[in-house]
């Protein structure tokens, strides 16, 4: 039972991570929560499946255009929504949730519904992790997770983008005196975000079924992993995902699926509650900002 719990509360932990990097990301650079999030996951895992079974694309192909058609998405609800309402929170909230829904409720209309729609495994076949059975599709997605974050680092503290990017999350305005142009930072962030979102889809997809109703699923562990760890840190990301990832595991080991979100939703609750900044992040910074 024991090395179970670790093997997949791990894998169930890195799941919540590169789902929830995108969201961070964006937040943290733009100061935009995009409720889009989970839809944008939907939309990239129906895209992959269309490019693999109307166009008959190679599988590297299609998740590679799936994940810049994702992105694509992303530059353009900043460039032709968001930057409307920037700077304005809640509207910003309405904004990407309302074009969210709308994604998704058109996929339904369009007849993307039911259990009809699966990604194939990149790899196929399993190995043992402490004597538990895992299908190499899992292990994958942990390389992967690990990878990103580690990719991630590199890129905010290596590359003259990335260093403009922590330029924009430390002061906006300083950046903006440096000749950091704001909004271009802020379509890339949606963009950046939209594309981890759209390869989380694409690694986690093969392992169930394509459906509409994930979008909200994702967007409220994407939410409970960030209000955790802090909205801005990456660290903050991957702690957070391990807590609620091997809390999920236990839980559901011994009181069933059904109660899996529920600790991602506790997680919200208990968190604003005791510490609203989250594990990593800055009580002094999130009362400049209230």
């Amino acid at each position: 039972m024991l090395p179970s719990l670790l093997v997949y509360g791990l894998i169930n932990s890195v799941t919540l991570a590169i789902t929830a990097l995108g969201f961070s990301l964006t937040y943290g650079i733009s100061r935009v929560a995009n409720f889009a999030h989970g839809a944008l996951y939907v939309l990239a895992g129906f895209s992959m499946w269309f490019f693999l079974n109307r166009l008959l694309l190679n599988y590297y192909l299609a998740a590679a255009l799936a994940i810049l058609l994702t992105s694509l998405i992303g530059a353009a609800i900043y460039r032709l929504a968001l930057i409307r309402v920037r700077g304005m929170p809640l509207l910003e909230i309405i904004v990407t949730f309302a074009l969210g829904t709308a994604a998704l409720e058109s996929l339904r209309y369009f007849g993307f519904l039911g259990s009809h729609y699966s990604l194939p495994p990149m790899i196929r076949g399993t190995v043992n992790l402490l004597g538990v059975p895992v299908d190499q599709q899992r292990v994958a997605l942990v390389v992967v997770g690990a990878s990103l974050v580690l990719f991630l680092w590199l890129f905010t503290r290596h590359t003259r983008i990335g260093l403009a990017f922590r330029a924009m999350a430390q002061d906006e305005q300083a950046a903006m005196m440096v000749g950091i142009d704001s909004d271009f930072m802020a379509t890339l962030s949606l963009a950046l975000g939209s594309a981890l979102v759209a390869l989380a889809a694409v690694v986690v997809l093969p392992l169930s079924f394509i459906a509409t109703e994930s979008g909200s699923n994702i967007l409220v562990s994407a939410i409970a992993v960030c209000i955790l760890g802090g909205l801005e840190s990456t660290a903050g990301v991957v702690v957070a995902s391990l807590l609620i990832g091997y809390a999920q595991i236990i839980t559901v080991t011994y009181l069933g699926p059904h109660y899996q979100m529920i600790v991602a939703l506790l997680a919200i609750l208990l968190t604003l509650i005791l510490k609203p900044s989250g594990l990593f992040g800055q009580q002094k910074e999130l009362e400049e900002r209230v």
